[in-house]
């Protein structure tokens, strides 16, 4: 693997780039080993133009022209994936992989500036550079429009410091208006130059264009284009410049990463549009068409709060905070708007909770309208409804826009792709398979089948096909790796330390120690095998065999052999070897003895009641704080607009209750752990709470139709706060163990052909990259080769190889212990698990920050409390007792002694 190889996987590993970023990274890299005179000032155009077209041809069939002075490259990626980070991800690489210090960024006005400006700003929450250790105490120099002035230039290159220059294109293009100069072209005393002189002299200058759409043929493009860069890096989510006769392609696009690829891979939300079933626009008024439109927005904005909220509930995760969006014509328009939605709808209810957003605010009026539309995201914020005009532009980064109603004229095409672009961004930063929760609603009961028509034709962004791009190198071949314990390696039933990778595929065999195996000839070994699996059956057998350490008994090896001898029998004629018959009795002393030495001891536990067992809820007070739910006229229909599934936000049951608490207290019974005649009177309770919060804001006809309609969804909100409130008491629990010890299953891993073993012992340079390495060398370990998710655990290892009498890492379904999270009951895997002389050890390393977290919390309990049983068996069987450790990361040295780590044992 090449130097410049290694650099691009130690960029993509440690800034953890998505796989469309990643890809982008890679097609980079393809063009500068396609046409390396990119990187100096002495080129022909049109030959290195030449030289990436055969590389990108069949690849990005839009790579036909630079389109500017210098090679310039265009990577189109979908809104929500990430191009801010992609913009850092290049520059680490150019520096680290080439040595470019000089780095030109443009931004298309000053929300984007601003934001850039923070992005690259160490220690912000989205620092492009997080991770690169080559960046961690000398950050990159940020040099801005507003303090290029201020900055002393000369100092610093001999350091080779890198310096990202970050620059607003709207200022320049209004400096430039009437045919003058930039500022940035004015003279400096400091420099003997202007600033943008000094850039142009530099031999290492790259330019990145941020939303680079937005300004190709502007005047102040024209101008920076005389800075003549190395080349030209262009990063946007619309690569296409509109034109009288519609939207013109860019010519330079060598990675197209489209909207349809990101809602296929998951990236984004899934856009639907709404409207009424059997909704004609031609009966309505366009008044009553947007006040309907407003009504419905509200509507599904109130479902989709307390879809988040349940959501957030069942899974123990952050609470979103919906908002709704409403597109207006102009200024003029969006006051009215204001005043409706605050005055008229709904009785007022969303007095102040709606911010306009335009340029009629001045002042502190504008000051406090910046302000509110920035914390938009914060649950605490009360905005839920933004009114703009324009749209609010790239940049404006949120994730919590759930619903937009637009209410201005525009092609179905424009309409969709402009409401889009903002409300695509996962909240959770993945999909979460709740339907509401992964999708973002656009209003449009006017243009509802128009929208339908234009998504569905072949060339819709929503319908265009991926292109893949191959590595610039031969890509990493992975496999799957099964590595078995060292007990199957010993008495020689393991072909190979990598069963599924063959031996010449790892460079270093070295780093793997593996002690000779007993059993050499394949007679032996096939009786070994018949012991193991005889050993197996006496896993059950706890009165007869409660350790491993019984099968060293005398009686217990007689019955062995016996067990044994009856398996062999069909296949006697095969246990002959140069006329000597396999010593069986011999055998099962060496295998025996192995599988004491090659084994930790551990009971499969399970704890059911025992008696009668009685469930319920405690009473509490309902939290309806989230919860605004509106009536409904009409049932409201939506549309995915990439799958064509449709869905419904309710519909009504037919059946009218003469209580309108048994609209929630019959959807309530259906759930498995509700029972009506044990919690009736919690279940009305409960109700009855809804129904007083639902009355204090709505009339009893319209609580009705709210009940009616949205009964599952109330139903799911309350059972959701239920279950932290559940009870189980039984007359008595058993602890069950169903067997004394289990053999260690499996390890299965995945690796790269040729990957090289490393020594446990050897310090990682890379540590992004130790989840991917496999190693070896150990003495101790009950497995030849281990993978580790940190430098930390193959820290703690190497006191382990020194300290403990043995350990491993276990395999999944080891132990089978499960942890409450939220409604799911995960299985926990330990970190290690270690025998010392006097006691065996479940141990966990954390980042210490991440202790006290409810997740570690419920894994470290459930883990203790297996712990607690399992040492209750040894005191009966006279074995070691366990212990459940949890330890800090940095707390993980190897000056440290294995005894010293028992004071974080968690109780």
């Amino acid at each position: 693997m090449s130097a410049r190889t290694q650099v691009l996987h130690h960029v993509n590993g440690r800034l953890s780039l998505r796989p469309p970023q990643s890809e982008s990274l890679v097609s980079l890299a393809m063009a500068l080993n396609a046409a390396p005179e990119m990187l100096g000032h002495e080129r022909d155009l049109a030959a290195v133009l030449s030289s990436l077209k055969a590389v990108f041809s069949d690849k990005a069939p839009s790579l036909e022209d630079f389109e500017r002075e210098f090679p310039s490259l265009c990577f189109a990626l979908a809104t929500g994936v990430g191009k801010t980070r992609l913009m850092g991800a290049f520059i680490a690489y150019l520096h680290l992989a080439h040595g470019i210090n000089n780095f030109f960024v443009l931004a298309p006005n000053l929300t984007i500036y601003n934001k850039l400006i923070t992005d690259f700003t160490p220690n912000t929450a989205k620092y492009v550079f997080k991770g690169i250790g080559e960046f961690s105490i000398n950050a990159p120099r940020v040099i801005t429009g507003d303090n290029y002035e201020q900055q002393n230039i000369t100092g610093g290159e001999l350091f080779g410091e890198v310096r990202v220059n970050i620059f607003n294109i709207s200022k320049i293009n209004t400096e430039v208006r009437g045919g003058k100069e930039p500022r940035i072209k004015r003279m400096r005393e400091v420099l003997g130059d202007s600033y943008f002189n000094h850039l142009a002299g530099l031999d290492d200058l790259v330019l990145l264009m941020d939303e680079s759409h937005r300004y190709r043929a502007s005047a102040g493009v024209r101008s920076i284009n005389e800075l003549k860069p190395l080349f030209g890096l262009e990063v946007t989510a619309t690569p296409f410049v509109e034109s009288p006769r519609g939207p013109v392609p860019f010519k330079n696009v060598v990675m197209d990463y489209s909207l349809s690829r990101a809602m296929e891979d998951g990236f984004v939300k899934e856009p639907a549009v709404v409207t009424q079933r059997g909704f004609d626009a031609r009966d309505h008024s366009l008044d009553e068409i947007e006040r309907i439109k407003l009504e419905d927005g509200i509507r599904l904005h109130e479902t989709t709060k307390v879809e988040l909220l349940t959501y957030a509930r069942e899974n123990a995760v952050k609470l979103v905070k919906p908002f709704m969006l409403v597109i207006a014509r102009d200024t003029s328009h969006a006051s009215q708007l204001l005043n409706r939605l605050e005055n008229e709808l709904f009785d007022g209810r969303y007095a102040g909770k709606v911010i306009q957003v335009d340029s009629s605010k001045t002042g502190k009026d504008e000051e406090e309208m910046i302000s509110r539309l920035l914390s938009v995201e914060s649950v605490e914020e009360p905005t839920e409804i933004v009114i703009h005009v324009n749209m609010l532009k790239e940049g404006w980064d949120v994730t919590n826009l759930y619903t937009i109603v637009p209410l201005r004229a525009a092609n179905a095409r424009t309409l969709v792709e402009q409401s889009i672009g903002r409300g695509l961004r996962l909240p959770y930063g993945k999909r979460t398979g709740v339907g509401a929760v992964d999708r973002l609603n656009i209003i449009a009961h006017d243009r509802f089948q128009e929208i339908i028509d234009d998504t569905n034709r072949a060339d819709s962004p929503i319908r265009l096909q991926r292109i893949i791009l191959d590595a610039p190198e031969s890509e990493e071949r992975k496999v799957s790796v099964q590595v078995e314990s060292g007990l199957m390696a010993r008495l020689g039933l393991a072909d190979a330390p990598l069963v599924s990778l063959p031996e010449r595929d790892i460079e270093d065999a070295s780093a793997i120690f593996t002690p000779p195996p007993v059993f050499t000839s394949e007679a032996e070994r096939q009786a070994a095998q018949k012991v193991l699996e005889v050993i197996g059956r006496y896993e059950i057998r706890r009165e007869q065999v409660p350790t491993t350490a019984a099968l060293l008994r005398p009686e217990v090896r007689q019955e062995i052999l016996t067990e044994v001898q009856e398996l062999l029998k069909p296949t006697q004629g095969t246990l002959l070897t140069d006329e000597t018959t396999v010593d069986l009795a011999a055998v099962i002393v060496k295998t025996t003895e192995i599988v004491v030495n090659q084994s930790i001891d551990i009971p499969r536990i399970a704890v059911v009641p025992n008696g009668e067992i009685s469930t319920g809820f405690h009473p509490f007070k309902l939290d309806v704080t989230g919860l605004h739910l509106q009536p409904s006229a009409r049932e409201i229909v939506g549309q995915m607009l990439r799958t064509n599934e449709q869905f419904t936000l309710a519909t009504k049951a037919g059946i009218k209750e003469a209580r309108l608490e048994d609209y929630i207290v019959h959807a309530l019974v259906d759930f498995d752990d509700v029972d009506y005649f044990s919690h009736a009177e919690l279940l009305y309770d409960l109700a009855g709470q809804m129904v007083a919060h639902l009355m204090g804001y709505l009339g009893e006809e319209e609580a009705r139709d709210v009940l009616d309609r949205e009964r599952k969804l109330i139903a799911r909100e309350v059972h959701a706060q239920m279950v932290a409130h559940f009870w189980e008491h039984a007359t008595e629990y058993e602890v069950q163990v169903s067997r004394g010890f289990t053999g260690l299953k499996p390890c299965n891993y995945t690796a790269s052909v040729g990957q090289t073993a490393h020594n446990y012992r050897e310090t990682v340079a890379d540590r992004s990259r130790i989840k991917q390495m496999l190693f070896g060398g150990f003495s101790r370990c009950l497995y030849t080769l281990q993978k580790f998710d940190s430098d930390t655990e193959r820290r703690f290892a190497v006191i382990l190889e020194r300290d403990a009498e043995k350990w491993f890492k276990p395999a999944k379904g080891q132990f089978q212990i499960y942890y409450k999270l939220g409604s799911e009951q995960p299985e926990y895997i330990p970190d290690f698990v270690v025998e010392t002389d006097s006691v065996i050890l479940m141990v966990e390393t954390k980042a210490r920050d991440d202790i006290d977290t409810s997740e570690v919390q419920a894994k470290a309990d459930a883990a203790m409390r297996w712990c607690q049983h399992a040492s209750d068996y040894a005191m009966k069987v006279g074995s070691k007792s366990w212990k459940y450790l949890l330890l800090p990361h940095d707390e993980v040295a190897e000056a440290r002694r294995l005894r010293d780590f028992l004071r974080f044992e968690y109780k």
